[in-house]
């Protein structure tokens, strides 16, 4: 690993850590700005580092600092009942990190990657979600999809305007 990987690796884990935790309770689960990092991790860092920066993120909410949602932190956020959301994140990274990583030149593979993630992160959430609740796929979807949506269709237009610029600047300047 360069130092250039391991210090873009730890900005965007830092931003994540930094943004996540701003949150707006809205049921079950929050509204957050974690996608939204992660959707420009994930696009600008190659699929190794951008999914590292989300596990890092992750482990270091795992080990008690307020980095998730609500700005809490400890192994009850995972077991709860939006723990599988913070274990799709790293899904999620991965997937887009992945796709965008065949042809990042390609402009409109930086949004179908990211819908893509975002389908594999809510699988994740609403499997663990239904799963430690009981509830039902129709009210899953309901309490923690449909409300979203919305948010996620302008964070994903959002960062696939930015990602491609970020990522030139970083080549240009970081290369």
């Amino acid at each position: 690993m360069k130092t250039r990987d391991m210090v873009f690796t730890a900005v965007f884990a830092a931003v994540l850590c930094a943004l996540a935790p701003l949150a707006l309770p809205v049921g079950p689960v929050p509204i957050s700005l974690a996608t939204f990092v992660i959707y420009l991790s994930a696009a600008i860092l190659n699929w190794k580092f951008g999914t590292l920066s989300v596990i890092v993120y992750v482990a270091l909410g795992l080990v008690g600092l307020p980095v998730f949602s609500g700005f809490e932190g400890g192994i009850h956020k995972l077991v709860g009942p939006t723990g599988g959301f913070i274990v799709g994140y790293i899904v999620m990274a991965l997937v887009i990190g992945l796709i965008v990583t065949q042809n990042p030149r390609k402009r409109w593979f930086n949004p179908a990657a990211m819908a893509v993630g975002t389908i594999m992160l809510y699988v994740c959430g609403l499997a663990w979600f239904m799963y430690s609740t009981g509830s039902t796929l129709g009210a899953s979807l309901m309490a923690c999809v449909i409300p979203f949506l919305p948010g996620d269709v302008v964070k994903i237009i959002l960062a696939s305007v930015i990602s491609p610029r970020l990522r030139k600047i970083i080549e240009r300047h970081a290369g």
